[in-house]
């Protein structure tokens, strides 16, 4: 009897069990359901010519507060994404409608799947189906349309491109050195009202000191000791210009001294009143400014009258200057305008190389001293890389490829027999012991059997004897799978070898890249080469390697 209620019970348990199992199964399938139906995703064509847009619209139902991410980039491939519309947002009740478009186009025919699209609603991922499009041809009507030879190829003159921008930038900065220089440099200032005053003559400084100390209102303020001070320091600076050139530091008896000394030698025929009034002025302004004397200010002017007169009285006993002094004078003047004209030109040097220093320095410091220097002195290498690349398509199926010129058609001398088994097309630049050298060759192989198999490791073995045959030694070789950007596999051959150098006997470092693609009959490959001393050469090859893609050939 326990034993048939311990199965009983274990009976239930499992029934229960088993019903719990369907009913997550059936709610887990609900939830799956219900995350998937909230998006939807078409295309308002399946049909379009080559060129041609199409909308591909997602439409997500969420609510309020779930973040919903859409497909960015170029996730549409082999379509093309040419245009990311806004999100209209559309409110349902408790839910939002989110409806996001894409414009997507193709510009080679064929039939094309446009891809799952992977969709984030919080932290959900969801994926929308793949779709179907056929890109149709433009029909041409060649009974109206003209048929003609194909153009010979012809060189064409390379666009400025934004050379003139740069050169007018730089004339810019240069204009405004120029005009910097002048304005502080080379520019005539106007004068100072003191640089005035030191051009005139001495007499008429003295003169025009007098009135000034007139203007001044020291005596209304009995600044007798201020005024004193001016009044002597007019008559000193005079007479140490035009008598005696220690007036200024000496003191009043040592200047009288002198001015007799001079009368009595004949050299200025002054006065003895003269004499006597400077030094009766002098050594009453010492009274004031030393033992704080104050005479009244109807002697101050009477003594300010007399210092006038005097510097009169000197003016006249003071000899004509000779032609020599004159003569002397002049060429004083003229040293002095070479020396100051020189002083600017100077100044004007020193700013121009600190600036084009600087200048140097702070591209270095950014750039690095090598490309700078090379920029400056001129590197093929920098030519080719700052220049106008060219994206172009080469040989059938068609290699589409960046390079920094345009690859010329190439005419190998191949056997006789070779060419009845292959069709060859080359393109290329430069060659082996250039600086640096870039090939696209396309061989399409005549009446290949099922049975035979293009060897590609064997072809690019080829290219490497080739290399052989040019002078190329201590080759060295490493190889793996190598992808396009839009998805084409192939075989990549790298590594490095010894060129050799023109007319000597010596040899220099160099790399190469080998690219190598087969489809059915079709050997597709690119051939790169350079000198492993070209800082710059490693960029470019990256730029080609990463812009290479194929295209199969239309049926």
């Amino acid at each position: 009897m326990k034993f048939e209620n311990a199965a009983l019970t274990i009976r239930n348990a499992l029934a229960m069990s088993l019903r719990s199992s369907v009913l997550l199964t059936c709610a887990f399938f609900l939830l799956t359901f219900s995350a998937f139906s909230q998006v939807k995703a078409t295309i308002d064509s399946t049909s379009i010519k080559i060129g041609e847009q199409i909308t591909y619209r997602i439409q997500v139902e969420t609510d309020t507060t779930t973040l919903v991410v859409f497909p960015e980039g170029q996730t549409f491939k082999p379509l093309e994404v040419i245009e990311s519309y806004k999100i209209d947002t559309l409110k349902n009740n408790d839910t939002y409608n989110l409806v996001k478009k894409y414009g997507l186009t193709q510009f080679d025919s064929g039939g094309y799947t446009i891809p799952r699209q992977k969709i984030i609603i919080g932290t959900k991922t969801v994926f929308t189906d793949s779709l179907k499009v056929e890109v149709n041809n433009v029909i041409v009507d060649t009974t109206k349309q003209g048929l003609y030879d194909i153009k010979p190829i012809i060189e064409v003159k390379k666009s400025p491109g934004k050379f003139w921008k740069y050169l007018l930038i730089t004339l810019l900065i240069l204009a405004i050195i120029a005009f910097l220089i002048y304005w502080f440099v080379w520019r005539k200032k106007p004068l100072s009202e003191a640089e005035q005053i030191a051009l005139l003559p001495p007499y008429d400084r003295a003169k025009l000191a007098l009135k000034k100390l007139d203007e001044s209102h020291y005596l209304e303020h009995s600044e007798l000791k201020s005024y004193y001070s001016e009044l002597t320091g007019i008559i000193r600076k005079y007479l140490d210009e035009k008598v005696y050139d220690h007036s200024m530091e000496s003191t009043t008896d040592e200047l009288i001294s002198r001015l007799r000394l001079l009368k009595e030698g004949n050299q200025i025929d002054l006065s003895q009143d003269t004499i006597k009034n400077i030094e009766s002025i002098l050594k009453r302004a010492d009274l004031v400014k030393f033992a704080k004397s104050a005479p009244d200010t109807a002697l101050a002017e009477l003594d300010r009258n007399t210092i006038d007169a005097e510097i009169d009285h000197v003016k006249e006993v003071l000899p004509e200057a000779s032609e020599e002094e004159k003569l002397l004078d002049e060429k004083y003047r003229e040293e002095q305008a070479r020396k100051k004209k020189r002083k600017k030109i100077i100044i004007t040097i020193i700013i121009s190389v600190f600036l084009l220093f600087a200048t140097f320095i702070g591209f270095s410091i950014k750039y690095g001293f090598t490309y700078v220097k090379d920029t400056l002195i001129g590197h093929e290498s920098i030519e080719l890389l700052k220049g106008d690349w060219v994206t172009s398509e080469y040989g059938f199926p068609p290699v589409t490829i960046s390079t920094p010129k345009v690859l010329k058609r190439m005419n190998p001398e191949l056997p006789a027999e070779l060419l009845q088994q292959v069709d060859i097309t080359m393109f290329g630049y430069g060659s082996l012991i250039d600086r640096f050298n870039v090939v696209v060759g396309t061989s399409k192989f005549k009446n290949l059997g099922e049975e035979n198999k293009i060897d590609l490791q064997q072809v690019i073995d080829g290219n490497l004897k080739t290399f052989e045959a040019a002078g190329a030694q201590n080759i060295i070789t490493l190889n793996e799978k190598f992808v396009t950007p839009n998805g084409a596999e192939g075989l990549k051959v790298h590594g490095t070898l010894e060129i050799a150098i023109p007319n000597t006997d010596k040899f220099e470092k160099g790399s190469y890249t080998i690219l190598g693609f087969t489809a059915e009959n079709v050997v597709q490959q690119i051939v790169l080469s350079w000198r492993t001393s070209d800082v710059y050469a490693d960029e470019i090859v990256e730029r080609i390697l990463n812009s290479v893609e194929l295209k199969k050939a239309e049926e």
